[in-house]
């Protein structure tokens, strides 16, 4: 029997008959716990809610807080423009481009940092079943990318 299992094993490297990654796995287990990964992931972010908290300057809330001092989106505008006026007078200003491109950025993060994310009301039962989809397939997925032991 063991003999058997050597000579399968000769003749599959042969031909070049191997797994998923160049191992002994099997390409099978490789793309359904793909599949598997892929749907559990997708059910995942799926029952996310994105919302925005309050944005700097709406109802007084700041963007940033420097020393006790709310920096709201308004005044991030301020050198942003200055930094526009800047570009537009000469294009070779140093400083223009610092300044808006410092703005951009500040204004990103800041919208960054204030979304909330929550995840939906589920069953035990739905969240269960997208925990096994996603750790289920990540475990079938790197199970075929390994070498398979014969027993």
């Amino acid at each position: 029997m063991l003999f058997l299992k050597e000579e399968e094993k000769k003749r599959s490297s042969e031909f070049g008959t191997r797994g998923a990654g160049g191992s002994d796995g099997s390409v099978m287990r490789f793309f359904i716990g793909l599949v598997m990964f892929i749907a559990g992931l997708y059910l995942f972010l799926s029952n996310i809610q994105v919302g925005m908290g309050g944005f700097g300057g709406m109802m007084g809330g700041g963007l940033y807080n420097v020393g006790g001092f709310n920096i709201t989106t308004g005044y991030v505008l301020i050198p942003f423009m200055f930094g526009i006026g800047m570009i537009f007078y000469n294009s070779d200003n140093y400083l223009g481009w610092i300044l808006s491109i410092a703005s951009v950025v500040m204004i990103v993060f800041g919208v960054i940092t204030n979304v909330n994310m929550r995840f939906h009301h589920l069953s035990a039962f739905d969240l269960i079943m997208i925990l096994v989809l996603m750790i289920g397939g990540i475990g079938l997925f790197l199970s075929s990318l390994k070498t398979m032991r014969a027993y």
